[in-house]
């Protein structure tokens, strides 16, 4: 017969575990802040230390550090219990040699999905591409921040999801997590996945793409609580109200659309992987920390991220992400 006193123990430890695992809110807001905590300072650390060490070789596209990279993808969206888009043991969309530019082997683009719970037909797709440009003799090129500090928010996001998920509180359109590869060589992954889609082109709502936000650049400096968004408004004016709104509830990040006017000479807009959803019609947004003194460098390191910025920023993106799967009407293309 149990102890009385260890009954009691068990009693509260049961009542804790079934109120942690079924929390109750009093709004979408409540939810919404409660699901994004679990994005945290540690994990994003974790990760992208590990994404831009030297065992990745730079990831360079068609490469083994490249394929290691997809490997530790896979296994991190296996640990966490995210199926693949494929509904399979294959999280891989294979992208043939003849695709890619002379001289590049095959590779490949990483897909995970949560299926929605009301309209699984409608698909948000959080991508960010994980290749880098790779090596020079023996000097490794780890892109902590291009674009690894991407990577590992995709991944954290897609966690925060499924604890929703296993909490009773999925998304009530479906998530596509698409981690592209051989953006570096000319957005060639995504070019894939459009021309190529896992599931009708037409089914995608929205893309969010992140391309660069752990660190910050020259001009902002003084005032590191900024992030640039690139593309809201251009397919959609909901989506870009949509995005305000999120922020001014949740993070109070002061955005800067210098890089989204048409007559910017840099052409953000058309150099990372949205670009080739919004060809699609499919509205985008683009989140990037601009340029800074190590992009491309070998300085790339992961030490230098700002992590505490690098959670802020996806926590936007998140809470973006959240209102988008789960608003009652799908975010109207203009």
């Amino acid at each position: 017969m149990i102890n009385f006193r260890l009954l009691v123990v068990l009693l509260i430890f049961l009542n804790f575990s079934c109120s942690t695992n079924k929390p109750k809110f009093s709004n979408e807001n409540e939810k919404a802040t409660h699901y994004a905590a679990s994005i945290t300072l540690d994990e994003l650390k974790e990760g992208v230390y590990e994404i831009s060490s030297d065992a990745y070789e730079g990831r360079n596209t068609g490469e083994p550090g490249q394929k290691k990279a997809a490997q530790f993808l896979k296994d991190s969206y296996k640990s966490i219990g995210i199926e693949s888009a494929y509904r399979s043991d294959d999280y891989f969309q294979e992208i043939p040699a003849s695709f890619l530019p002379k001289g590049i082997k095959a590779s490949e683009n990483v897909v995970a999905y949560i299926e929605g719970s009301e309209f699984p037909n409608e698909i948000l797709v959080l991508s960010a591409h994980y290749d880098h440009i790779g090596m020079d003799g023996e000097e490794v090129f780890n892109g902590a921040d291009d674009d690894g500090s991407g990577t590992i928010a995709v991944l954290e996001m897609a966690e925060a999801f499924q604890i929703a998920k296993k909490a009773g509180h999925g998304p009530k359109r479906s998530i596509l997590f698409l981690h592209n590869t051989a953006e570096e060589k000319g957005l060639y992954g995504s070019k894939w996945y459009t021309e190529n889609s896992i599931f009708p082109i037409e089914n995608h709502i929205a893309n969010l793409n992140i391309d660069m936000i752990g660190r910050v650049d020259a001009k902002h400096k003084k005032n590191p609580n900024y992030l640039y968004l690139i593309g809201s408004d251009r397919l959609s004016k909901e989506l870009h109200d949509i995005s305000e709104t999120a922020n001014k509830k949740f993070t109070n990040i002061n955005i800067d659309y210098t890089f989204n006017d048409p007559k910017d000479p840099n052409m953000f807009y058309y150099r990372s992987d949205h670009y080739n959803f919004a060809k699609n019609n499919i509205p985008v947004i683009f989140y990037f920390n601009g340029i800074h003194e190590d992009y491309h460098k070998i300085t790339d390191t992961p030490e230098k991220i700002n992590y505490e910025l690098l959670r802020k920023r996806s926590k936007l993106i998140f809470h973006t992400a959240w209102e988008l799967v789960n608003r009652p009407e799908k975010v109207r293309l203009d």
